[in-house]
Order: C-alpha cells, then sequence, then structure tokens
C-alpha cells in the first residue's frame, strides 16, 4: 500500500528508526505513506484516524493537528513537481498529515494499543530533560563476518514498541487465517452452488431433448373440422343447388360437432322449408359425390349419416 516519491540522492540517507515500524508500532497497521525527495513523510488522514478510531475526522483534525502540518495531495506534489499517484484512492484533494501530525493524533488517541509508543515517546522527553540528549541504542547483533567500518550503523526497537509489534503482529496472523478460513468457506460453497446450477441445467437440457423427441415421435394433430370447413370442401365436389346447399348448411353443425348426423327427414324438412322427399333426395346426391354416407339407422328408425372417409379433410 506504501507509495514511495524518492531520488536516488536521499534513497541510501540512514534512518534512527524504519519508519514503516516506527508507523506500525504507533497505530497498530501499516498505512499509506509517500515519501518526498526531501525525505519528508506524509500520511492521508483517513487512513490514521480509522486506525486510532476517531469517529469526527474533521473536528480530530482541527483539535489535534496543526494547519502546518496537514496538507492536501495535490499541494504536497505540487511542491515538488510531481503527478498523483495512481488510484481513485489518491484523490486530488486527499487530506494528508505529516509525521508529527501523525504523532499528535496517536497522542491524543485513547486506544490501549497506543499506550506502549506513548511510554515510549514519555521516556524520550523524560531522557533529553535530564541528560539534554537521547541516543537509540545499539542492535545486540553479532556480525558471523567482520563489518567493515563503512557499513551503515543498525539501531535497535526500543522494547516498549518492539512488543507492541509482536503483539499486534500475532493478531493480525490470526485474523489473516481466519479470513482465509472465510475465504474458503466462501469458496466451497460458491463450488457447490456451481455444481447444483450445472446439474439443474443438464437436467433442462435432457427433459427439452424428450419433448423434442416425443413432438417428432406424435406430430401435431390435424386440424379441428368445422362447419365452415364441411362447406367449403362439399362445395368443392359438387355442384351445389339451392336446395342441396340448404340442407348442407342444415346438416354441417351436426357432422363437424359429433362426426355423425342422427337427424329425421321431418326434422330437416322443417328446417329447410323442404318436403321430405327432396331432403331425401339431397342427401342422396351429397352420398353419391363422397359428401356422406350411410351408417345405418336408430331403433326408432332414424338415418344415421358420417362423414365420408373416401376424401378426409
Amino acid at each position: 500500500m506504501n507509495k514511495h516519491i524518492q531520488p536516488s540522492d536521499t534513497a541510501a540517507r540512514p534512518e534512527a528508526i524504519d519508519i514503516g515500524d516506527f508507523v506500525y508500532g504507533a497505530t497498530g497497521a501499516r498505512i499509506r505513506r509517500l515519501t518526498m525527495p526531501d525525505g519528508s513523510h506524509w500520511f492521508p488522514a483517513v487512513d490514521v484516524l480509522k486506525q486510532l478510531g476517531y469517529t469526527t475526522p474533521t473536528k480530530t483534525l482541527t483539535d489535534h493537528v496543526p494547519v502546518g502540518h496537514r496538507e492536501i495531495l495535490e499541494t504536497v506534489t505540487g511542491r515538488h513537481a510531481l503527478s498523483i499517484p495512481a488510484g481513485r484512492e489518491w484523490r486530488r484533494d486527499l487530506q494528508l498529515i505529516d509525521l508529527r501530525g501523525l504523532i499528535l493524533l496517536v497522542n491524543g488517541c485513547t486506544k490501549p494499543s497506543c499506550l506502549p509508543f506513548k511510554q515510549w515517546v514519555s521516556e524520550v522527553i523524560v531522557t533529553i530533560q535530564s541528560t539534554g540528549s537521547y541516543t537509540f541504542p545499539r542492535a545486540e547483533v553479532q556480525p558471523s563476518a567482520p563489518v567493515a567500518t563503512a557499513a551503515p550503523v543498525a539501531y535497535a526497537m526500543p522494547p516498549q514498541v518492539a512488543d507492541a509489534i509482536v503483539r499486534l503482529e500475532e493478531r493480525n496472523i490470526r485474523l489473516d487465517e481466519q479470513f482465509a478460513a472465510v475465504q474458503r468457506e466462501t469458496l466451497e460453497t460458491r463450488r457447490e452452488t456451481l455444481i447444483a446450477h450445472q446439474a439443474t441445467a443438464r437436467a433442462m437440457e435432457r427433459i427439452a431433448d424428450r419433448l423434442d423427441a416425443l413432438l417428432t415421435d406424435h406430430p401435431a394433430a390435424p386440424p379441428r373440422t368445422t362447419a365452415d370447413t364441411l362447406l367449403a370442401d362439399w362445395k368443392s365436389r359438387m355442384s351445389v343447388t339451392e336446395d342441396v346447399w340448404a340442407v348442407a348448411v342444415t346438416i354441417a353443425p351436426a357432422l363437424a360437432a359429433d362426426g355423425e348426423l342422427r337427424q329425421s327427414l321431418e326434422s330437416i324438412a322443417t328446417r329447410t322449408g323442404l318436403t321430405e322427399h327432396r331432403v331425401n333426395e339431397c342427401l342422396r346426391f351429397m352420398r353419391k359425390h363422397a359428401c356422406i354416407h350411410a351408417l345405418g339407422s336408430t331403433v326408432d328408425g332414424v338415418p344415421v349419416y358420417g362423414l365420408s372417409p373416401a376424401r378426409p379433410l
């Protein structure tokens, strides 16, 4: 997360304490920072305030950090003719604080994790008040080979800050393990869901294939016969006179609905206004042209006619 803007002439400049460990010991987290060519460090105020538990950012900055130790990102980078770092989180109006501003915010924090750092700062102030200076203890590391005289001097982290870093690192390791476990569980759930979706998709494909097969094996039924289709067919088979047409119009609905006609000659004659003899002649004419055929008669002597199978519609 850290971004460094640093020329080669300042990159090798030794520091009394590593700035990353210093900030981590103060805040308990690795926060973003910008290192300017002059060696000054700047930190996004939102990162520091979040880690220290402040809930009113604007008021907190006003109360704890003087104007000279806070600035916006565009102004800080503009002093060195540098561009804004890439990334949506690095906005031009992002509020930054320098190292002094960060220490002021830590000193005003009430979180227990900041106490070791505060105690160390107090120790530094007391030592300077008593002796006039403060010297970082040298690291107690025995090199395996002779060290050149020009080698840089190593300094030990103050015990209070080092202990706080160790505890925070252990906590972060536990959090990382918990996060990894949650990720594994989430991935397993997603995998099971994907398998279920694939099984459902395959089942739907099988159903669709079965339906296609059924439609192929059983073609669609022919269109339903209606009185109009019967009359149109009959008209194409025979020369229709007025009498024949009157009989055809009368018997077509019953034949279309039931497939057969069970009406007496008297009944058809009454409905058409023809004589029974003429009705019988018309029915004989329709049988001759394969429009209908005789199926016998009922017990009452009523003739029964059906559609002729010789020329189906």
